[in-house]
């Protein structure tokens, strides 16, 4: 059965003795009639650990090291970081959203139009300077697509990031390590362990998608339009972490909430599938979690909350308890399905 949650209702509002009639779903889950789930071979997308990767780790830590200089004695060249006022015009108009002051910018980043950011190197402190670009044919705004403009800058600053070297100090500054010899090490090992648990989900995920495909039932077209709704609601959630509105992603994209609902079916199909498959194995295998399951279920959210194991159980809901119980039969189900099976790396299509 399909819960939902329990309506709020301002009884004040509605008025007394009035009627009150309630739309409810209820979904009977569909019978599943198991494949083959045990033992099987599957592709997927398999990291392999590159010189690359542990560069561009130790890169960032490099970036977070680095420091900035204001710059007076020069121009402005590749690289740097100008703060700058602008103001645009077409055909001598000024546009909207074409005018700004104090802004930064750095120098290559192609952050603005084609030709802008060239024509500032060269610039020097406090110089002004006309610019004249061409909007892209493909650009956003409607009315400034494939127009000629002209922007009038003025620079404020200038400034320059100067990264240290790689080496032992540089090491000993960032690092618990006194070289960058066991510096670059420790980040080999921790990438490693990272590709090595990313390799093990994505193996477990072909594993379930195996299996699904293995699987027969018939899924109502209600339950699948419900999960996409749900989706959609996580969409909204998410965006609003961001401090986005989903009423502005709508309007900005041209879409309604019936098109992203569309959108979403193909995937809400595949989440339904897997969650009643994994259902199915749990029940056809007896698989109950023991209080260890569980507790290490805890313990794994409770480090990923960034909470005391201890402090984390206290504050548990009996609800979350459940949430977590699930969790911990949903791991011996993934367990047994790579028990015996076989990941190979995709082939390249």
């Amino acid at each position: 059965l399909h819960t939902v949650d329990q309506p709020q209702i301002d009884l004040d509002e509605i008025g007394a003795g009035k009627d009150l009639k309630f739309h409810l779903e209820v979904f009977v889950r569909p019978d599943v009639t198991l494949g083959e789930y045990k033992g099987l071979t599957v592709e997927a997308d398999l990291q392999k650990l590159t010189d690359e990767m542990v560069d561009a780790r130790i890169e960032e830590d490099r970036n977070k090291a680095s420091r900035t200089i204001e710059v007076e004695d020069r121009p402005v060249q590749e690289g740097d970081t100008v703060n700058l006022d602008y103001a645009g015009s077409v055909d001598g108009v000024p546009f909207a959203g074409g005018t700004a002051a104090g802004q930064t910018l750095t120098i290559g980043s192609h952050q603005f139009i084609p030709g802008f950011e060239e024509q500032m190197i060269g610039m020097k402190l406090g110089e002004e300077k006309d610019l004249n670009v061409r909007f892209p044919d493909e650009y956003h705004a409607e009315e400034l697509k494939g127009r000629d403009a002209v922007f009038h800058v003025k620079v404020n600053g200038i400034q320059v990031t100067e990264k240290p070297e790689l080496d032992d100090d540089f090491a000993a500054d960032i690092s618990e390590f006194d070289t960058f010899k066991a510096y670059r090490e420790n980040i080999v090992s921790e990438l490693t362990k990272q590709i090595e648990k990313n390799n093990d989900i994505a193996i477990e995920n072909a594993l379930v998608e195996k299996a699904a495909e293995n699987a027969q039932m018939d899924i109502p077209t209600a339950m699948i339009e419900d999960q996409a709704e749900y989706q959609v609601r996580e969409m909204g959630m998410r965006m609003s972490y961001q401090g986005l509105r989903m009423e502005d992603y709508l309007k900005y994209t041209g879409q309604t909430m019936e098109d992203l609902k569309k959108m979403y079916m193909p995937e809400a199909e595949k989440r339904v599938r897997t969650e009643l498959v994994i259902e199915a194995i749990r029940k056809a295998e007896k698989i109950e979690p023991t209080e260890a399951d569980i507790e290490k279920a805890i313990a794994e959210q409770a480090e990923q909350m960034g909470q005391e194991v201890e402090t984390f159980k206290k504050n548990l809901t009996e609800e979350q308890k459940g949430y977590l119980k699930d969790n911990a039969a949903i791991r011996l189900v993934l367990d047994l399905l790579k028990k015996d099976a076989k990941g190979e790396e995709k082939k390249a299509e």
